[in-house]
């Protein structure tokens, strides 16, 4: 089992004052921060990067992670090739509730493009503070069963 208090980040070149801004606020709340954004000193790209943050994930490293790149759509794409890993692309506070609620999302998805460090903070916060099914017990069944059966989908 892992510690709901280690987070993994990585962000491409495009993203890193994002990443570091979270980074730092993560670590301000008590989190321990993973960086997995370099290699050899270089900050990857993004389909390097999530790659590293899913096999860190599957390995039981952490049990959640946030990632970072121009839109968070290229992170995403990648990460969900992963299995285990539910990656959310998200552009609202809301939306980072929702994908934990409704999608049981470990890994978070933010854009430099999209995000203030401000309001990426907030998503982060809510992202983490989410449970599964909370606010929704009335179709907790359901979301369990759409979420198992999501994850079985290997064409």
């Amino acid at each position: 089992m892992t510690d709901d208090k280690r987070i993994l980040v990585a962000a491409d070149p495009y993203a890193v004052p994002l990443k570091d801004a979270v980074a730092a606020h993560l670590r301000e709340a008590g989190f321990e921060v993973a960086d997995l954004s370099e290699r050899d000193g270089n900050t990857c790209p993004y389909f390097e990067s999530a790659v590293a943050v899913c096999k860190a994930l599957q390995d039981g490293k952490a049990s959640r992670a946030i990632l970072f790149c121009g839109t968070g759509m290229g992170m995403s794409i990648v990460a969900n090739r992963f299995k285990g890993v539910t990656a959310a692309v998200v552009e609202s506070v809301y939306a980072a509730r929702m994908c934990r609620a409704i999608n049981n999302a470990n890994v978070l998805c933010l854009g430099q493009m999209i995000w203030g460090p401000d309001m990426a903070k907030a998503a982060v916060d809510v992202f983490l503070a989410t449970r599964f099914t909370e606010g929704l017990e009335g179709i907790s069944a359901f979301l369990h069963e759409a979420c198992g059966k999501v994850e079985a989908i290997r064409p």
